[in-house]
């Protein structure tokens, strides 16, 4: 698989419905980044015909051994060509309506499983999101968005005041379409349920699987750390720490004096870093760090917040120089390997998260899958440690929740 890094970049913000603020943007934007890279073969959105073809089977385990299954409740939501839907447990796609919220005022979205421990469904063409929640349904809101369309507010876990705070609940993003499978685990907001995804097609490939006492270590290892030890809501996730700062959790210049040490290394000496355009070499000039080599790109100095989103200061663009560079240097800034090597990006894993200070989060999601691979923030594709897989003719997707 080429590096995330060297391949033109898809939208990599993760859609999130802070506050019960109305998710109006297609649901595209919350999908794996990889996955809104991949089009179809001739760049266009597949024709309905081609849709019902293209049902993939998707199978849901339960394996958690904490739950039974009805218990466990799957939700299929997603964009398709602009609007936004969900599946239907018979696999097919239905518009969202303001007329699906009940007396509650919520959805009802939930397709239960089968008993026996296996659910078989059908994935028609889409790019969206599978959740799944244990114990309590999750409540989705369908709401009008700024253009008089149907949208939905999706789960916040991280807020508080979000009716599914309480709730235990996790996903998997996807984008589904004539180009293929492109599909993953995402911890980029929160860690709480234990999910694997298998694909099988021209390859067989599994990723995001939990080692055995995975989930515990990687709770375990957040309350040892001071700063992040706020970030554990009981035994129920624990929230990744930009959303930990938005919401006072999380100190906003916890990493301010590591970014200060990138800033005063490289005013004495280059920092390079190579892309599919290129090498770029850079210094920081002023108070910026600006590259020459494909083109001249610059970042100004990022704050903590933006390091942990991924975004502000070292935002992303697709323009094939500036954001390829962005992603290194927010992969390299979470993975504190910035002043380890003035070389990037770094792909030994046996140099990341080596200092105190340092994305412990990040640390303990990676350390609690058995490939190593996680989203444990937006560009941790960078040099492919995601837990990220795709599949061009796919035969089969498999969704297993694990033991706990």
């Amino acid at each position: 698989m080429t590096p995330r890094h060297q391949r033109p970049l898809g939208r990599r913000k993760l859609l999130v419905a802070l506050g019960g603020a109305v998710v109006a943007a297609p649901v595209a934007a919350a999908v794996a980044p990889h996955a809104l890279a991949g089009v179809g073969s001739d760049g266009g959105t597949a024709t309905p015909q081609a849709e019902a073809a293209g049902a993939l089977p998707l199978t849901i385990v339960n394996g958690t051994g904490s739950f039974g299954d009805a218990d466990v409740h799957v939700y299929i939501v997603g964009n398709q060509d602009g609007r936004q839907v969900r599946v239907t447990p018979d696999g097919t796609v239905a518009p969202v309506a303001l007329s699906d919220n009940g007396a509650d005022g919520y959805t009802d979205y939930a397709i239960g499983l089968a008993g026996g421990g296996e659910t078989k469904l059908n994935l028609p063409y889409l790019s969206g999101r599978i959740y799944v929640s244990l114990g309590g349904k999750l409540k989705f809101k369908v709401v009008t968005d700024g253009a008089g369309d149907p949208a939905l507010q999706y789960p916040a876990g991280w807020v508080e005041s979000d009716p599914n705070y309480g709730v235990l609940h996790d996903c998997a993003e996807f984008t589904y379409n004539s180009a293929g499978m492109f599909c993953n685990t995402t911890m980029v907001d929160m860690f709480s349920v234990p999910l694997a995804i298998r694909l099988t097609g021209a390859k067989d490939q599994t990723t995001g699987t939990v080692r055995a006492g995975g989930r515990a270590a990687a709770f375990e290892a957040m309350r040892r750390v001071e700063e992040f030890a706020p970030l554990v809501v009981d035994d129920t996730r624990v929230i990744a720490p930009g959303h930990g700062l938005d919401a006072g959790l999380f100190p906003k210049d916890y990493l301010a004096p590591y970014i200060d040490e990138v800033w005063s290394t490289y005013t004495g000496k280059d920092l390079r870093v190579t892309t599919n355009a290129g090498t770029f070499t850079g210094r920081v000039r002023g108070d910026r760090l600006t590259f020459d080599g494909p083109a001249q790109v610059s970042f100004a100095k990022p704050s903590t917040r933006d390091v942990l989103f991924c975004d502000g200061a070292i935002a992303a663009p697709n323009d094939g120089t500036t954001g390829p560079v962005a992603a290194v240097l927010g992969a390299g800034f979470n993975r504190s390997t910035l002043l380890s090597s003035a070389d990037h990006p770094t792909t030994d894993p046996a140099a990341f998260y080596a200092t105190a200070l340092t994305n412990h989060y990040a640390k303990a999601v990676h350390a609690a899958t058995e490939d190593g691979r996680a989203y444990g923030f937006a560009f941790d594709d960078v040099a492919d440690f995601a837990s990220y897989i795709q599949d061009t003719a796919p035969t089969g997707f498999r969704l297993t929740l694990t033991a706990f």
